[in-house]
């Protein structure tokens, strides 16, 4: 867990900035990071409403969750890992998309290493979600938070996009369209990084008990054991595929790099 299924508008941070009254807009000190113009808000998906509302759609679920200690603890301590291994699929001054609000510490992170000339798009379907993150970027005004569907396709403008811990929560055809949605907002030159579970080493000590969560919690998260990420594209051609595995393969970093014609 971690991120529910969520995503991010195409509207461009002057029309962004023209929508919203003087008082909302970035570069002000204690003002939430502005939320982008969206034509009509996107419904919860079904499968999020009826598995996750515990952990995504209710406010106390904030209060029990949103912590990086958490997070850390529910990825057995590797969270800092995992996020490094992220940042360094990332370069200063880039644009880069976060196909969901994160809990824990992330997306501030993304938006201090793009610095001022960089800017990052978040967004989420859950309305408590998106304004939650809104608060931990009102420092940053080169971020953005809006309410969108990771399922949506959108125009190839990234020069990165970043799915933390997302696709293990969505049944397979969701996960399908989610994963081609995202590819297809890379831009030429550009690459999507998928940090998130994977099958781990038959022997590993902690496999049993990470399959009792996903069956308990979890109930599409083993897709990502019978399946590659990349099976979920519905093309390869353009992209080249490459996954690092880490704590004995129970998670993987998988990068598309798109090519550059």
């Amino acid at each position: 867990m971690f991120e529910a299924h969520k995503d991010l508008t195409q509207t461009t941070a002057d029309r962004a900035d023209t929508a919203q009254p003087e008082a909302a807009r970035p570069g002000k000190a204690g003002v939430p990071a502005r939320a982008s113009a969206l034509h009509a808000v996107p419904a919860v998906p079904d499968y999020l409403r009826e598995t996750y509302t515990w952990a995504y759609l209710r406010p106390l679920s904030l209060v029990i969750f949103d912590h990086p200690a958490v997070v850390s603890a529910i990825l057995w301590g590797h969270a800092g890992r995992l996020e490094r291994a992220l940042l360094d699929e990332l370069r200063p001054g880039q644009r880069v998309l976060q196909p969901a609000c994160v809990y824990g510490d992330l997306s501030p992170r993304i938006a201090a290493f793009l610095g001022p000339g960089g800017r990052l798009d978040v967004a989420d379907v859950a309305p408590v979600q998106a304004e939650n993150c809104r608060l931990k970027l009102r420092e940053f005004p080169n971020a953005t938070v809006a309410l969108f569907d990771a399922a949506e396709p959108r125009p190839p403008v990234y020069d990165a996009v970043c799915s933390f811990f997302l696709l293990h929560e969505m049944p397979d055809d969701y996960r399908t369209r989610v994963v081609n949605a995202l590819l297809g907002a890379v831009r030429p030159g550009g690459k999507a990084v998928f940090i998130d579970y994977h099958k781990p080493h038959r022997a590993h000590p902690l496999k049993w008990l990470t399959g009792l969560v996903f069956d308990l919690l979890e109930p599409f998260a083993k897709g990502l054991w019978s399946h590659e990420i990349s099976d979920y594209a519905q093309t390869r051609d353009g992209f080249t595929w490459s996954t690092t595995t880490y704590f004995g393969g129970l998670f993987q970093k998988t990068v598309a790099r798109r090519d550059r014609r």
